[in-house]
Protein backbone atom coordinates (compact mmCIF):
# COMPACT_ATOMS: atom_id res chain seq x y z
CA UNK A 1 0.00 0.00 0.00
CA UNK A 2 2.92 2.08 0.82
CA UNK A 3 4.75 1.63 -2.43
CA UNK A 4 1.03 2.45 -4.17
CA UNK A 5 0.89 6.05 -2.04
CA UNK A 6 4.50 6.61 -3.38
CA UNK A 7 3.57 5.97 -7.08
CA UNK A 8 0.73 7.74 -6.87
CA UNK A 9 2.15 10.99 -5.17
CA UNK A 10 5.25 10.68 -7.54
CA UNK A 11 2.03 10.98 -10.42
CA UNK A 12 0.51 13.75 -9.14
CA UNK A 13 3.50 15.76 -8.87
CA UNK A 14 5.00 14.95 -12.30
CA UNK A 15 0.94 15.59 -13.48
CA UNK A 16 1.79 19.42 -12.25
CA UNK A 17 4.97 20.00 -13.35
CA UNK A 18 3.21 19.07 -17.21
CA UNK A 19 0.21 21.83 -16.27
CA UNK A 20 2.19 24.62 -14.82
CA UNK A 21 5.05 23.85 -17.27
CA UNK A 22 3.29 25.18 -20.57
CA UNK A 23 1.94 28.01 -18.27
CA UNK A 24 5.66 29.08 -17.13
CA UNK A 25 6.63 28.72 -20.48
CA UNK A 26 4.32 31.17 -22.05
CA UNK A 27 5.02 33.69 -19.20
CA UNK A 28 8.71 34.05 -21.04
CA UNK A 29 7.49 34.70 -24.38
CA UNK A 30 8.36 38.21 -25.64
CA UNK A 31 5.16 40.69 -25.86
CA UNK A 32 4.04 41.52 -29.02
CA UNK A 33 5.83 44.83 -30.38
CA UNK A 34 3.80 47.66 -30.72
CA UNK A 35 3.57 51.01 -32.75
CA UNK A 36 1.98 54.19 -32.05
CA UNK A 37 1.09 56.22 -34.67
CA UNK A 38 0.51 59.92 -33.63
CA UNK A 39 -1.53 62.36 -36.46
CA UNK A 40 -3.27 65.03 -35.82
CA UNK A 41 -6.37 64.47 -38.39
CA UNK A 42 -8.96 61.73 -37.60
CA UNK A 43 -9.17 58.33 -39.39
CA UNK A 44 -11.59 58.78 -41.56
CA UNK A 45 -9.10 61.12 -43.55
CA UNK A 46 -6.60 58.23 -43.46
CA UNK A 47 -8.19 55.06 -44.64
CA UNK A 48 -6.17 54.57 -48.24
CA UNK A 49 -2.90 55.62 -46.71
CA UNK A 50 -3.33 53.29 -43.72
CA UNK A 51 -3.49 50.44 -46.15
CA UNK A 52 -0.06 51.48 -47.29
CA UNK A 53 1.64 51.37 -44.34
CA UNK A 54 -0.08 48.10 -43.32
CA UNK A 55 1.27 46.90 -47.12
CA UNK A 56 4.72 47.85 -45.51
CA UNK A 57 4.77 46.06 -42.64
CA UNK A 58 3.18 43.03 -44.29
CA UNK A 59 6.42 43.31 -46.59
CA UNK A 60 8.83 42.76 -43.68
CA UNK A 61 6.69 39.96 -42.10
CA UNK A 62 4.55 41.95 -39.89
CA UNK A 63 0.75 41.92 -39.88
CA UNK A 64 -1.08 44.35 -37.31
CA UNK A 65 -3.11 41.82 -34.92
CA UNK A 66 -1.11 38.92 -35.13
CA UNK A 67 3.09 39.73 -34.60
CA UNK A 68 2.47 42.94 -34.13
CA UNK A 69 -0.26 46.11 -32.17
CA UNK A 70 -0.57 49.52 -33.74
CA UNK A 71 -1.78 51.81 -30.99
CA UNK A 72 -3.72 54.98 -32.72
CA UNK A 73 -3.66 58.51 -31.24
CA UNK A 74 -5.70 61.05 -33.33
CA UNK A 75 -5.73 65.02 -32.19
CA UNK A 76 -8.71 65.29 -34.45
CA UNK A 77 -7.17 68.59 -35.64
CA UNK A 78 -6.61 70.11 -32.45
CA UNK A 79 -2.70 70.27 -32.44
CA UNK A 80 -2.93 71.85 -28.48
CA UNK A 81 -3.28 68.25 -27.74
CA UNK A 82 -0.35 65.97 -29.94
CA UNK A 83 1.53 67.05 -26.43
CA UNK A 84 -0.33 64.86 -24.73
CA UNK A 85 -0.99 61.97 -27.11
CA UNK A 86 2.78 61.79 -27.93
CA UNK A 87 3.39 61.54 -23.89
CA UNK A 88 0.93 58.68 -23.48
CA UNK A 89 2.70 56.41 -26.49
CA UNK A 90 6.22 57.24 -24.77
CA UNK A 91 4.62 55.90 -21.43
CA UNK A 92 3.09 52.81 -23.20
CA UNK A 93 6.73 52.06 -23.98
CA UNK A 94 6.00 51.83 -27.98
CA UNK A 95 8.78 50.02 -29.86
CA UNK A 96 8.47 53.12 -32.87
CA UNK A 97 6.58 56.08 -33.38
CA UNK A 98 5.21 56.82 -36.41
CA UNK A 99 4.05 60.55 -36.97
CA UNK A 100 2.10 61.45 -39.83
CA UNK A 101 -0.25 64.60 -40.62
CA UNK A 102 2.67 67.47 -41.21
CA UNK A 103 5.43 68.68 -38.89
CA UNK A 104 3.15 69.16 -35.61
CA UNK A 105 2.90 65.62 -34.63
CA UNK A 106 6.69 65.20 -35.68
CA UNK A 107 7.80 68.13 -33.13
CA UNK A 108 5.68 66.47 -30.26
CA UNK A 109 7.26 63.04 -30.79
CA UNK A 110 10.49 64.46 -31.04
CA UNK A 111 9.82 66.75 -27.85
CA UNK A 112 8.76 63.38 -26.42
CA UNK A 113 11.27 61.30 -26.08
CA UNK A 114 15.06 61.28 -27.34
CA UNK A 115 15.16 57.17 -27.56
CA UNK A 116 12.28 55.72 -28.93
CA UNK A 117 12.53 55.89 -33.07
CA UNK A 118 10.36 58.27 -34.76
CA UNK A 119 9.44 57.53 -38.34
CA UNK A 120 8.06 60.90 -40.04
CA UNK A 121 6.65 62.07 -43.31
CA UNK A 122 7.30 65.39 -44.04
CA UNK A 123 7.10 67.74 -47.43
CA UNK A 124 9.74 70.04 -45.71
CA UNK A 125 13.04 69.33 -45.43
CA UNK A 126 14.16 67.61 -42.76
CA UNK A 127 17.65 69.07 -41.99
CA UNK A 128 16.29 72.30 -42.19
CA UNK A 129 13.42 71.66 -39.60
CA UNK A 130 16.12 70.04 -37.30
CA UNK A 131 14.82 66.62 -37.33
CA UNK A 132 17.93 64.89 -38.69
CA UNK A 133 21.33 66.03 -39.12
CA UNK A 134 21.75 64.98 -42.90
CA UNK A 135 19.72 62.88 -44.80
CA UNK A 136 21.97 60.03 -45.86
CA UNK A 137 23.02 59.52 -41.71
CA UNK A 138 20.35 61.18 -39.55
CA UNK A 139 22.42 60.80 -36.52
CA UNK A 140 19.34 61.07 -34.10
CA UNK A 141 16.35 58.55 -33.45
CA UNK A 142 13.90 60.11 -36.10
CA UNK A 143 14.03 59.11 -40.10
CA UNK A 144 11.34 58.67 -42.72
CA UNK A 145 9.87 59.95 -45.86
CA UNK A 146 10.68 63.48 -47.21
CA UNK A 147 8.01 64.04 -49.84
CA UNK A 148 8.16 67.25 -51.98
CA UNK A 149 4.45 68.57 -52.37
CA UNK A 150 5.58 71.87 -51.07
CA UNK A 151 8.02 72.24 -53.79
CA UNK A 152 5.27 71.58 -56.37
CA UNK A 153 3.69 74.77 -56.87
CA UNK A 154 5.00 75.81 -59.64
CA UNK A 155 4.15 73.00 -61.41
CA UNK A 156 0.82 72.76 -59.52
CA UNK A 157 -0.03 76.30 -60.99
CA UNK A 158 0.93 75.66 -64.34
CA UNK A 159 -1.24 72.74 -64.79
CA UNK A 160 -4.05 74.87 -63.60
CA UNK A 161 -3.73 77.86 -65.93
CA UNK A 162 -3.12 74.67 -68.58
CA UNK A 163 -6.69 73.67 -67.49
CA UNK A 164 -8.36 76.64 -67.28
CA UNK A 165 -6.02 79.14 -69.41
CA UNK A 166 -9.15 81.60 -69.47
CA UNK A 167 -7.94 82.61 -65.51
CA UNK A 168 -6.24 85.56 -64.89
CA UNK A 169 -6.90 85.92 -60.92
CA UNK A 170 -6.30 82.47 -58.64
CA UNK A 171 -7.57 82.32 -55.23
CA UNK A 172 -4.59 80.82 -52.76
CA UNK A 173 -6.13 79.18 -50.11
CA UNK A 174 -3.74 78.76 -47.26
CA UNK A 175 -3.82 77.30 -43.46
CA UNK A 176 -2.19 79.85 -40.94
CA UNK A 177 -1.70 76.91 -38.27
CA UNK A 178 0.90 75.56 -40.29
CA UNK A 179 3.65 77.65 -40.03
CA UNK A 180 5.87 75.73 -42.80
CA UNK A 181 3.93 74.58 -45.36
CA UNK A 182 2.16 78.35 -44.84
CA UNK A 183 5.36 79.76 -45.99
CA UNK A 184 6.98 77.62 -48.36
CA UNK A 185 3.41 78.37 -50.60
CA UNK A 186 3.48 81.53 -49.57
CA UNK A 187 7.47 82.44 -51.25
CA UNK A 188 6.75 79.97 -53.91
CA UNK A 189 3.73 81.05 -55.97
CA UNK A 190 3.71 84.28 -55.74
CA UNK A 191 7.04 84.26 -58.64
CA UNK A 192 5.66 82.01 -60.07
CA UNK A 193 2.26 83.39 -60.22
CA UNK A 194 4.40 86.52 -61.89
CA UNK A 195 5.59 84.52 -64.44
CA UNK A 196 2.36 83.50 -66.20
CA UNK A 197 0.63 86.60 -65.84
CA UNK A 198 -1.58 85.68 -63.06
CA UNK A 199 -2.78 87.67 -59.84
CA UNK A 200 -3.31 85.86 -57.03
CA UNK A 201 -4.72 86.54 -53.55
CA UNK A 202 -4.07 84.63 -49.89
CA UNK A 203 -7.02 83.82 -48.46
CA UNK A 204 -6.38 82.21 -44.65
CA UNK A 205 -8.73 79.08 -43.48
CA UNK A 206 -8.12 77.21 -40.27
CA UNK A 207 -11.07 75.70 -39.28
CA UNK A 208 -14.27 74.58 -40.49
CA UNK A 209 -16.19 77.49 -40.53
CA UNK A 210 -13.23 79.81 -41.64
CA UNK A 211 -13.01 77.39 -44.62
CA UNK A 212 -17.53 78.35 -45.79
CA UNK A 213 -16.17 81.86 -45.05
CA UNK A 214 -13.44 81.66 -47.47
CA UNK A 215 -15.93 80.55 -50.15
CA UNK A 216 -18.38 83.16 -49.21
CA UNK A 217 -15.18 85.50 -50.18
CA UNK A 218 -15.06 83.66 -53.00
CA UNK A 219 -18.52 84.42 -54.22
CA UNK A 220 -18.41 87.79 -53.87
CA UNK A 221 -14.84 88.17 -55.61
CA UNK A 222 -15.32 85.37 -57.99
CA UNK A 223 -11.66 84.57 -58.79
CA UNK A 224 -10.82 82.34 -61.59
CA UNK A 225 -9.33 79.45 -60.21
CA UNK A 226 -8.26 78.06 -57.27
CA UNK A 227 -4.93 76.92 -55.73
CA UNK A 228 -5.70 74.65 -52.58
CA UNK A 229 -2.22 74.29 -50.91
CA UNK A 230 -0.96 71.23 -49.32
CA UNK A 231 -1.82 71.05 -45.95
CA UNK A 232 -2.92 67.79 -43.61
CA UNK A 233 -5.59 69.81 -41.90
CA UNK A 234 -7.01 70.60 -45.97
CA UNK A 235 -7.35 67.33 -46.66
CA UNK A 236 -8.89 66.15 -43.66
CA UNK A 237 -11.46 68.43 -44.82
CA UNK A 238 -11.65 67.32 -48.49
CA UNK A 239 -15.45 66.81 -48.91
CA UNK A 240 -16.36 69.73 -47.21
CA UNK A 241 -13.40 72.13 -49.92
CA UNK A 242 -14.86 69.74 -52.79
CA UNK A 243 -18.41 70.38 -52.07
CA UNK A 244 -17.51 73.89 -52.13
CA UNK A 245 -15.70 74.47 -55.44
CA UNK A 246 -18.68 72.38 -56.72
CA UNK A 247 -21.00 74.58 -55.32
CA UNK A 248 -19.38 77.84 -56.63
CA UNK A 249 -18.41 76.31 -59.69
CA UNK A 250 -15.04 77.16 -59.18
CA UNK A 251 -11.94 75.34 -61.00
CA UNK A 252 -9.79 74.11 -58.55
CA UNK A 253 -6.29 71.82 -58.25
CA UNK A 254 -5.15 70.08 -54.99
CA UNK A 255 -2.13 68.39 -53.73
CA UNK A 256 -3.47 64.71 -53.44
CA UNK A 257 -5.61 62.09 -55.31
CA UNK A 258 -8.02 61.73 -52.53
CA UNK A 259 -9.89 64.98 -53.94
CA UNK A 260 -9.99 63.86 -57.34
CA UNK A 261 -11.35 60.90 -56.18
CA UNK A 262 -14.34 62.51 -54.61
CA UNK A 263 -14.67 64.81 -57.14
CA UNK A 264 -12.07 67.76 -57.27
CA UNK A 265 -11.13 68.82 -60.79
CA UNK A 266 -7.53 68.30 -60.60
CA UNK A 267 -4.79 67.20 -58.56
CA UNK A 268 -0.82 66.96 -58.81
CA UNK A 269 0.97 65.87 -56.19
CA UNK A 270 3.42 62.86 -54.48
CA UNK A 271 1.84 59.26 -53.93
CA UNK A 272 0.89 59.71 -50.16
CA UNK A 273 -0.20 55.96 -50.07
CA UNK A 274 3.47 55.02 -51.47
CA UNK A 275 5.17 57.16 -48.94
CA UNK A 276 3.24 55.47 -45.59
CA UNK A 277 4.03 51.71 -47.73
CA UNK A 278 8.13 53.13 -46.92
CA UNK A 279 7.51 54.19 -43.77
CA UNK A 280 5.63 50.76 -42.61
CA UNK A 281 9.02 49.30 -44.54
CA UNK A 282 11.10 51.27 -42.29
CA UNK A 283 9.19 50.19 -38.96
CA UNK A 284 9.04 46.53 -39.83
CA UNK A 285 13.32 47.10 -40.10
CA UNK A 286 13.18 48.77 -36.85
CA UNK A 287 11.50 46.34 -35.39
CA UNK A 288 13.60 43.97 -36.38
CA UNK A 289 16.78 45.38 -35.19
CA UNK A 290 17.59 48.13 -37.21
CA UNK A 291 18.68 51.57 -36.03
CA UNK A 292 16.83 54.95 -36.99
CA UNK A 293 20.37 57.18 -37.27
CA UNK A 294 21.33 53.99 -39.67
CA UNK A 295 17.95 54.72 -42.21
CA UNK A 296 18.28 57.30 -44.64
CA UNK A 297 15.55 59.37 -44.67
CA UNK A 298 13.99 58.38 -47.97
CA UNK A 299 12.97 61.45 -50.53
CA UNK A 300 9.70 60.31 -52.48
CA UNK A 301 9.87 60.70 -56.14
CA UNK A 302 6.39 59.27 -57.04
CA UNK A 303 3.81 61.61 -58.35
CA UNK A 304 0.57 61.48 -59.46
CA UNK A 305 -1.43 63.95 -61.61
CA UNK A 306 -5.39 62.83 -61.50
CA UNK A 307 -7.83 64.55 -63.61
CA UNK A 308 -11.74 64.11 -62.90
CA UNK A 309 -13.09 64.36 -66.28
CA UNK A 310 -16.66 64.37 -64.98
CA UNK A 311 -15.91 67.55 -62.86
CA UNK A 312 -14.72 69.13 -65.89
CA UNK A 313 -17.41 68.99 -68.29
CA UNK A 314 -19.79 69.81 -65.10
CA UNK A 315 -17.84 73.01 -64.72
CA UNK A 316 -17.79 73.47 -68.77
CA UNK A 317 -14.36 73.03 -69.41
CA UNK A 318 -12.29 71.40 -72.47
CA UNK A 319 -9.49 69.37 -70.90
CA UNK A 320 -6.48 69.42 -73.48
CA UNK A 321 -5.49 66.56 -74.88
CA UNK A 322 -1.87 66.97 -73.36
CA UNK A 323 -3.11 66.72 -70.39
CA UNK A 324 -5.56 63.78 -71.12
CA UNK A 325 -1.58 61.83 -72.26
CA UNK A 326 -0.05 62.97 -69.38
CA UNK A 327 -2.18 62.20 -66.34
CA UNK A 328 -1.90 59.17 -64.59
CA UNK A 329 -5.37 58.94 -64.27
CA UNK A 330 -8.54 60.31 -65.49
CA UNK A 331 -11.69 59.91 -63.58
CA UNK A 332 -14.75 59.67 -66.05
Amino acid sequence: MQFDQLKRRDFLSLLGGAVTWPLAARAQQPAMPVIGLLDQRSPDALADRLRGLRQGLGETGYVEGDNVTIVYRWAENKIDRLAELAADLVHRRVTVIVATGGIPPVLAAKAATATIPILFIVSEDPVRLGLVKSLARPESNLTGINFFNSELVAKQLELLRELVPQAAAVAVLVNPASPNTFETTSRDIEPAARAMGLQIKLVRASTGPEIDAAFATFARERPDALFVANDAFFNSRRVQLVQLAAHHRLPAIYSGREYSEIGGLISYGTNIADAFRHVGLYAGRILRGAKPSDLPVLQSSKFEFVINHQTARTLGLAVPDKLLVAADEVIE
